[in-house]
């Protein structure tokens, strides 16, 4: 079973748009973006196209064209770009109904839904807490 990666890839999307601006670089391509994720830009095309959505991003048309940060890298939230790309819950449960006949069947799925719904509550906790200039500081650090 893969990970989702579209929250690890938006954030990277703005953690780089941030490092840029703070370069004095206001603007990038979505190929310049794809480039340090090492990506097609098609999809960073659709990431950027979920932050612009979400007020995250800002895109300008023409000469000087690409993306920038809609806000201050310390305004953005991991929480608002995990929401921003309709990112899945960390876990999910059957897809099918268990046998309601075994008493593990039965009783699993209430019991799991809870200890999950506790689990997101808590990294949604961790990720607004988090902004993307935390993100670009402690990448910095590394």
């Amino acid at each position: 079973m893969a990970a989702n990666s579209r929250l690890t890839i938006a954030t990277h999307v703005l953690t780089w748009l941030a490092l840029a601006q703070r370069r004095g670089r206001e603007v990038l391509t979505s190929d310049q973006v794809a480039a340090s994720v090492n990506t097609n830009p098609v999809i960073i095309r659709r990431s950027l196209g979920d932050l612009r959505r979400a007020g995250l991003v800002e895109v300008r048309r023409g000469a000087g064209a690409g993306w920038s940060l809609a806000r201050a890298p310390e305004e953005i939230t991991l929480l608002q770009v995990y929401d921003a790309v309709g990112a899945e819950p960390p876990f999910g449960l059957h897809r099918t109904e268990p046998n309601l006949e075994c008493p593990v069947g039965r009783g699993v799925r209430p019991v799991l839904s809870d200890v999950y719904g506790r689990v997101e509550r808590v990294m949604r906790r961790e990720l607004a807490d988090t902004s993307v200039a935390d993100v670009l500081r402690e990448t910095l650090m590394s």
